[in-house]
């Protein structure tokens, strides 16, 4: 594999002047403009006969601008400034590159590079816009340095308001940035930014891979988020789709010269058969020249500090995950079934990254635990940071899903919560935006189902039900937080347990915004429960951010005790200790420890618990051995 990634490497020194220069582009395929008020056109179609631009500017002539035919597929155009030295295509004019198929047939397509797509209320398809402001936005604060500990609020722009309608930008940078700092989380991963023609697909049928959503707002309304954001202390993650692409032809890759084969693979090969989408082709130059200039004009143009790679489990096997499983044996992740090619570009892509930005931060979303895929490219491996544990809520999912309280397992809850690879950086998270979906349930939804409608009131009786989800709720998140991984994620809303599931608009629900909300405002009604479960996790979080236990060394777990139903481990100096029983309290529980004071507490009053410990009290320990340690105390 390293083999072929540096062969990789040794042909773009060689033919490309460098991986810098490789990746940069996109500066000049699309549509750009040049100092002298002049524009200059290059396209990549090696199946086109001949290629014009047509546009506003030539009242869509799609004949007086022909692209003149360069090596290897590719097209050219320059178009003088005018007399006047005004640009020969006016900011915000509409354009389509025109394609003389091999059959004969005219083909209006969008650029490839487009980076300004918009759709009229009366139209299906997309138009592409040229955006060429005479300001664009000038960012004013820098990125943020490295972070030691992740604390990850993953993001949807369009549903961050209780509003029922699509959010914008601006509203994410003025009310939800605020509260992404306020509860303790030091970066925010943002879903759907690539622009998607069907906003139901949640971002990843992505049509126009350079092109910000335009339904939220401006290109400069993003870039503006983005510095607000870095003025906080906040960094961006793009949750970026390489893995494949929507199959719209009218507004996006797919047949974009009139054949199945440019971008993709030909035939079957090239369709995803669950996705119903196109699969791109790896060992394709040009095709690595599209996928690695888009994440640096994502990193340069709008200043993201790195990425979620989305469907990594998809590009890195030729079955695409589909109807296998993995067990952890070796055989799984070598031989054939491989697609080197596309972990080769995995390889280069963050090679790329750390090379010419190494503050930026790249995530795997891999269920498969391919080896190594988080080891740096020198040593051969895909050269990720981190990587997510997904196995972490399928297990909680199950356990509420199928076991009796007293049946749960705490040695089966520790093993998949420690169970990663040394030195390998894992995600831990106990639900994200896949269970907040339609179809699926959050924990909180699970835990207390229909009484969420009737009983979250302080005015109505705690029942046995809200109490026991509260009380979960905390509890799952915490010992998740402190012991799954080497950082941490939350998708919007689920901290405080976000009621009902969420659902796009789309002819199956009468296209109803409903669902497409995030009730931020049931937050802020002290009569409401929810602010319990908000005020645990921003102290959680502030807590870890005093102590650093994701950045520190994995914990030593020290208990974990069937028939008592307690887990206890060490890590970052703290001790965590968690009763999952659902029946039994605990008087002089004995515990190694050699002091302690309690920081935070699931059963506080201010989260929604019932205040059975003594705070302001300081214990220490006596020499009485307990599970191998010298020192213990009753507690």
């Amino acid at each position: 594999r390293y083999a072929l990634f540096y062969n990789h490497l040794k042909n773009i020194e060689e033919n490309e002047g460098g991986l810098d220069k490789f990746s940069e582009s996109y500066k000049t395929f699309g549509v750009n403009q040049l100092v002298d008020g002049g524009i200059y056109c290059r396209e990549w179609a090696p199946g086109a006969e001949a290629v014009f631009l047509a546009g506003d500017f030539n009242g869509w002539n799609p004949f007086s601008h022909p692209y003149k035919k360069l090596e290897y597929g590719k097209w050219e155009l320059f178009i003088p400034p005018g007399e006047d030295g005004c640009p020969p295509v006016p900011h915000g004019s509409k354009l389509k590159v025109v394609i003389r198929a091999q059959n004969g047939d005219l083909l209006y397509r969008i650029s490839p590079w487009a980076r300004y797509v918009v759709r009229d209320e009366d139209k299906v398809n997309y138009d592409w816009v040229h955006w060429n402001p005479p300001q664009s936005y000038i960012h004013k604060h820098p990125s943020p340095k490295r972070l030691k500990s992740l604390r990850i609020y993953e993001s949807h722009v369009g549903i961050a308001s209780p509003e029922g309608k699509v959010a914008s930008y601006k509203n994410f940078t003025y009310n939800v940035l605020p509260r992404i700092k306020d509860l303790g989380y030091n970066c925010v991963q943002l879903m759907a930014i690539m622009e998607h023609a069907y906003y139901a697909s949640f971002g990843y049928q992505v049509t126009s891979f350079f092109a910000a959503s335009s339904r939220y707002g401006t290109p400069d309304d993003l870039k503006e988020m983005i510095d607000v954001a870095h003025s906080m202390g906040i960094t961006v993650l793009l949750d970026v789709v390489h893995s494949h692409a929507s199959k719209n032809s009218e507004d996006g890759l797919n047949k974009f010269d009139g054949t199945d084969y440019c971008f993709f693979h030909s035939g079957p090969k090239g369709t995803h058969q669950l996705w119903d989408s196109r699969l791109f082709d790896y060992a394709n130059w040009e095709v690595l020249r599209f996928l690695l200039s888009n994440l640096r004009m994502w990193i340069e143009d709008y200043r993201f500090d790195g990425f979620r790679f989305d469907g990594v489990t998809s590009m890195l096997y030729h079955h695409h995950g589909i109807g296998t499983g993995f067990s952890g044996d070796y055989n799984e992740y070598f031989g054939l079934h491989v697609d080197e090619d596309a972990l080769c570009y995995l390889m280069l892509a963050n090679h790329m990254i750390k090379f010419l930005y190494p503050e930026c931060i790249t995530i795997a979303e891999d269920v498969s635990g391919m080896p190594a895929l988080c080891r740096p490219v020198a040593e051969g491996g895909g050269g990720f940071d981190y990587r997510l544990a997904m196995a972490i809520p399928d297990k909680w999912i199950q356990i509420i899903k199928e076991l009796k309280d007293e049946d749960w397992n705490m040695g089966n809850i520790v093993h998949t919560l420690t169970n990663r690879r040394y030195e390998e950086k894992y995600i831990a998270y106990a639900e994200s935006h896949d269970q907040a979906l339609v179809g699926d349930k959050t924990l909180a939804f699970r835990l207390m189902d229909a009484e969420m409608y009737t009983n979250m009131s302080v005015l109505s009786p705690l029942t046995p039900v809200i109490d026991r989800g509260i009380q979960l709720h905390k509890m799952i998140r915490l010992i998740t937080h402190a012991l799954g991984g080497e950082s941490y994620l939350n998708f919007m809303g689920n901290e405080f347990g976000h009621p009902e599931w969420l659902d796009f608009p789309r002819r199956g629900n009468n296209e109803s915004y409903h669902y497409a909300r995030r009730q931020f405002n049931l937050t802020e009604d002290h009569l409401l429960r929810y602010r319990f479960l908000n005020a645990f996790d921003r102290d959680m979080n502030k807590l870890e951010e005093r102590f650093g236990w994701l950045a520190s060394p994995p914990a030593y777990v020290s208990e974990k005790h069937e028939s008592n139903k307690v887990i206890a481990f060490e890590r970052a100096g703290l001790i965590f200790i968690f009763n999952f029983h659902p029946f039994q309290s605990y008087v002089d529980y004995r515990v190694v420890i050699f002091k302690y004071k309690i920081l935070l507490d699931s059963d506080a009053a201010e989260y929604g618990g019932h205040q059975r410990l003594d705070h302001s009290t300081e214990y220490f320990s006596e020499e009485y051995p307990h599970n191998y340690r010298p020192n213990s105390l009753m507690v």
